[in-house]
């Protein structure tokens, strides 16, 4: 899932990360996706832009979509950005302008790396699972690795790290000894984390990383303190590990990354430095769907439709601000 918002807020993005160890609770804003998805928006938001180089945090569902036709994101545009869908329920059918053709489904990593440019759909398949339910996560690339070629990986054997009552999947980065295979351009980590119920144990963190948690189910208490599903617990940096319970069996994400030291400006799906930068993808993005000679997107083979029309520019520049609000 992307961001297919028709008025996308200009967004000017930084780590701002504390130094030290906090406990800071972010409320959601939910977002309507099409017709039938809405969202809880974690990240960017107006108490913290980012963790590390995470820079877009939507948790969806669970939606019952037995009779609905469940996600449904035409093709659009990434720049700047690696794309991290991850499932909890159901299946999400991935196309993209390289010719990728996947289906994702709970356990399996899709790790979608713009770079330059790239172009994509998201579809519940037909038939699909009765309920969905997952995360859409974006990571911001650094440098100049934000213009690498682009790539799609798809990765469903994932390695887990289990431990008195606890169990994680590690979707990027390394975790209690266990590496995933998808592809970084940062130090960051990504890991989805089961606690079995009356589960007390302690979680393993780089000292160096700021980290956050995202709860998907259940009322993990972390740190002492408990958090619910669709809020994000920001926990800082500093940490060796953090204390963990759960009376009923609980799930979360845990994100983290070293934090992200380049200011970003982020407007509808693309990731860049400047205004003029996104400017640019925009209009190189109008230009292909109506037919131009520029094909740094390309089409996305075997969708049936029209993709979808970037929003309008926002009257004032799009430019990087300060540090401060």
């Amino acid at each position: 899932m992307s961001d297919v918002t028709t008025d996308p807020r200009v967004t000017v993005c930084e780590s701002r990360a504390t130094g030290g160890p906090v406990s800071e609770l972010l409320e959601p804003r939910r977002v309507q996706l099409g017709e039938s998805t809405e969202v809880r928006r974690l990240l960017p938001s107006l108490g913290r832009r980012m963790v590390g180089a995470w820079c877009f945090v939507d948790h969806y569902g669970p939606d019952e979509i037995a009779a609905e036709p469940g996600m449904q994101v035409a093709p659009h545009p990434h720049i700047g950005l690696q794309t991290v869908s991850w499932l909890l329920a159901g299946e999400v059918h991935h196309r993209d302008s390289l010719g990728s053709d996947v289906v994702i489904r709970p356990g399996e990593l899709g790790l979608m790396t713009a770079g330059r440019g790239i172009a994509h759909s998201e579809q519940s398949p037909d038939p699909h699972s009765p309920l969905l339910h997952g995360a859409q996560l974006w990571v911001a690339l650094p440098g100049e690795e934000r213009t690498v070629a682009p790539r799609f990986e798809h990765h469903a054997d994932l390695p887990q790290v289990t431990t008195g009552g606890l169990r994680a999947t590690v979707l990027l980065g390394e975790l209690g000894g266990a590496r995933s295979p998808g592809r970084v351009h940062s130090p960051i980590l990504g890991a989805d984390v089961r606690l079995a119920a009356g589960a007390a144990t302690m979680l393993p963190l780089e000292p160096d990383f700021e980290h956050a948690v995202l709860t998907v189910s259940g009322a993990p208490e972390v740190d002492g303190r408990v958090v619910a599903p669709g809020t994000l617990l920001y926990l800082g940096t500093g940490r060796r590990e953090v204390p963990l319970r759960a009376e009923p069996e609980s799930r979360f994400l845990l994100l983290g990354g070293e934090p992200f030291a380049e200011q970003l400006v982020m407007w509808w799906n693309f990731v860049g430095r400047s205004g003029e930068e996104v400017a640019e993808a925009r209009a190189g993005w109008q230009g292909e769907i109506a037919g131009g000679a520029d094909h740094r997107f390309g089409a996305v083979p075997g969708y049936e439709g029209l993709p979808l029309a970037a929003p309008e520019l926002p009257p004032t520049p799009l430019k990087p601000r300060g540090r401060e609000r």
